[in-house]
């Protein structure tokens, strides 16, 4: 019996150091995928495909990386808010043009696409500390344009997106409007837990229960329900319950966080929702819940719009 309880002891022990090693071997590529398996890492195709009018914006990050994104006008007289969107972990913002386009006619906004360091066109190599230098450096562009109304820029974050813009709109309370955040985890502490079950009890974030042991050694926790109670902004929560994903709960335990510091906080879920498909599955509701927002906390204010309009006028002049 001796004997079979130390061998027990060791082979726990050796699942444990190679769930260690793996974690710190192979934790980026985790967390972070650039490149979807069997396509190429270029753009598979830009917004003139789609018809979209847009311009091709270069950023250099706080820590000199230089960065791609698209900055994509609804029309050159469009008057609406302007969409910072934080994508998914995985492929490149041109898998999201679909969903951008759809976003635009509806909602009358102009969309801001970051790529994150190490996708699609931009140089370096993706980190939470990295992306959250490359979210600033996109707000901190679209906070100095002149040709949108920079009091109505409103963060979409969907799953680490989510992440992204949640850390983004507590840094930034005098230059984000809003924050909507879609099929988001509580951090990848928990979520590491999900896609390793064997390591639930040596990671875990804030809501878990386990010891915690290793939580040390991950680089890119991403808690969002640390960061998400202390967003001032207004935020709407958008989950589909058939996230496969992420479990549902997460949604749930972010919003719960978030009210008690916030009472400008909405929850809107959908029962047949995936984790990349709510957009679709949601329909006309999904549509009407964020513009109902937008409506509430980034309205058009006409004195700014009189302005904004003079300023247009006077650049027209310059120019021609």
């Amino acid at each position: 019996m001796a004997g079979w309880l130390k061998a027990l002891a060791y082979g726990a022990g050796g699942v444990a150091v190679a769930g260690l090693a793996a974690l710190v071997a192979l934790q980026e590529r985790l967390v972070y995928v650039p490149v979807l398996p069997g396509l190429a890492r270029a753009y598979p195709i830009t917004p003139a495909r789609l018809r979209l009018a847009y311009e091709d914006v270069w950023l250099r990050a706080a820590d000199g990386v230089r960065l791609h994104s698209w900055f994509i006008r609804h029309s050159p007289t469009c008057r609406g808010p302007t969409i910072l969107f934080f994508q998914e972990n995985a492929g490149n913002i041109a898998h999201r043009l679909e969903f951008v386009r759809l976003m635009m006619q509806r909602l009358q906004c102009n969309v801001f696409m970051l790529s994150y360091r190490g996708y699609g066109e931009s140089e370096g190599y993706p980190s939470q500390k990295g992306i959250t230098y490359d979210a600033q450096a996109a707000l901190d562009h679209l906070a100095q344009r002149k040709d949108i109304d920079t009091s109505r820029i409103v963060i979409f974050g969907r799953s680490l997106g989510g992440a992204v813009g949640a850390v983004l709109a507590k840094n930034n309370p005098d230059k984000v409007a809003a924050l909507i955040l879609e099929n988001t985890f509580t951090s990848i502490l928990d979520m590491a837990g999900i896609m390793l079950p064997f390591l639930r009890w040596f990671i875990g974030g804030s809501s878990s229960k386990g010891p915690k042991l290793l939580n040390c050694v991950v680089r890119s926790p991403w808690s969002t329900l640390d960061i998400v109670g202390e967003v001032k902004q207004p935020i709407l929560f958008l989950s589909g319950l058939q996230d496969e994903l992420v479990p549902p709960s997460h949604m749930k335990m972010l919003y719960d966080k978030a009210v008690d510091h916030n009472r400008n906080c909405r929850f809107v879920d959908f029962p047949s929702g995936m984790h990349m498909d709510t957009w679709m599955s949601g329909g006309d509701r999904y549509w009407r819940a964020i513009q109902l927002f937008l409506d509430q906390y980034a309205p058009e204010v006409q004195s700014r719009d009189a302005s904004f309009k003079s300023e247009i006028a006077e650049d027209d002049e310059a120019g021609g």
